[in-house]
């Protein structure tokens, strides 16, 4: 491919990170172009450079294929700008949700703590980080490797009493691991004294919905049975996820000791303190009236995940939709989504926020990021360095309220 070509290429992904499409059809496809696009922008700048000055160099350069490569280099240079910005959008989202709640943290964010970490970045995927102790497979249910989960925590031989969190990976319900998300995340907060669980869960259409929200509910027994063997505080658990994750997520949180979907372990408190779901899916039965909604329904949950029609059926799909499940007695929650979210239409998330605004008598965050697809806080990159280390600031305050919660009440 010369050059020329290449640059077309490279212009027209930037553009489509620029401006995605959001048709139904069009939505996955223009994810997948411009999520790399857009999180690994530094990276495809440097590309081009070196690919416009070794082609120089060899004079293989043509006029157009400059100005393609230029406006390329513009547009991600756009795109960065953008993601460094999310630093300022989560700060004032946990300022407007939390109010003053830096005074709860163990200690204000530095500037370098608040800047980004171009090291990290430089390195998007490499998760592991010294001092953090994992253990594999542990088993929680009876369904093979869909029933494993892993532990990440802090390497020390005496620890007792950590926070706890839940990760719930992403997929559309119907692929995934418990080890291909929410690593930056779990590996921050690992290093920080915090014991992280990330889990399987039975995959549709093979075990069709409920079957996942059993599954986190069956992990969230299991945590407060045995977390404490690891070191873990079973009082506190925040739970976390992506994409379809986000959903089981909020919806866990939203549904504390249901008893329709803990068979057999009905009388367990699987209640969690915290939510941090990322890019959620909220709405199942379309009650929003989002269009975007209804074609998801209809297209891809009715006929794959529940494996029922919704006019057959709609109970169902209101019982898995958090939105429809919220009540004052909703947790601490800490909402994150992309404004150009191809994926999951951002308008579910300001909804269900507004919704949890109305209703609830405890916290809620919302991070609107400018400019962001599905799936930023997949690895490290700008925008997800900048949401990690919010969610990071959110869990850290969340816990430590609990804690003088907890000793308020020992010396009442």
């Amino acid at each position: 491919m010369g050059y020329l070509r290449r640059s077309l290429v490279i212009s027209a992904l930037v553009g489509n990170a620029l401006r995605p499409s959001r048709g139904p059809r069009s939505g996955v496809p223009s994810f997948f172009a411009g999520w790399l696009t857009d999180e690994l922008a530094p990276h495809l700048l440097g590309l081009i450079a070196v690919d416009t000055g070794l082609s120089v160099v060899r004079g293989r350069v043509g006029r157009l294929g400059l100005l393609a490569a230029g406006a390329s280099a513009a547009g991600l240079a756009y795109k960065m700008k953008q993601s460094q910005r999310s630093q300022q959008v989560a700060e004032d989202a946990l300022v407007e949700g939390l109010g003053a709640y830096v005074e709860r943290l163990d200690a204000a964010p530095t500037p370098a703590e608040l800047a980004t970490p171009w090291r990290q970045v430089a390195r998007p995927f490499r998760f592991p980080e010294p001092g953090v102790r994992v253990e594999r497979d542990v088993v929680f249910t009876d369904y093979g490797k869909r029933g494993h989960l892993d532990i990440l925590r802090p390497d020390i031989d005496d620890l007792a009493g950590a926070p706890v969190l839940l990760q719930v990976h992403g997929g559309a319900w119907t692929v995934g691991r418990k080890d291909q998300q929410g690593q930056p995340l779990m590996y921050r907060m690992a290093r920080k004294g915090w014991i992280c669980v990330a889990i399987n869960y039975r995959l549709a259409p093979r075990d069709y919905f409920p079957a996942q929200i059993l599954d986190v509910k069956a992990a969230l027994a299991w945590i407060k049975e045995h977390i404490a063997d690891y070191g873990g505080d079973p009082s506190y658990v925040a739970i976390t996820g992506g994409s379809a994750g986000g959903h089981l997520a909020a919806l866990a949180a939203l549904t504390p000791n249901a008893p329709e979907w803990q068979p057999g372990f009905e009388d367990v408190d699987t209640s969690v303190q915290a939510a941090v779901p990322f890019y959620g899916v909220y709405d199942f039965a379309g009650s929003t009236g989002l269009r975007s909604a209804e074609l998801m329904r209809d297209g891809f949950l009715a006929p794959r995940v529940l494996k029922r029609k919704f006019a057959d059926d709609p109970a169902a799909f209101e019982a898995a939709s958090p939105i429809l499940r919220i009540t004052d007695q909703a947790p601490d929650f800490f909402v994150l989504h992309g404004a150009n979210d191809t994926l999951v239409d951002v308008g579910q998330a300001r909804l269900f926020v507004d919704r949890l605004r109305q209703v609830s008598r405890n916290k809620v965050a919302y991070a609107e990021f400018p400019g962001a697809q599905h799936a930023f806080d997949i690895f490290h990159s700008i925008r997800g360095a900048h949401s990690i280390r919010a969610v990071d600031r959110f869990l850290t305050w969340s816990w430590n309220t609990h804690r003088s919660a907890d000793r308020a009440q020992v010396h009442a």
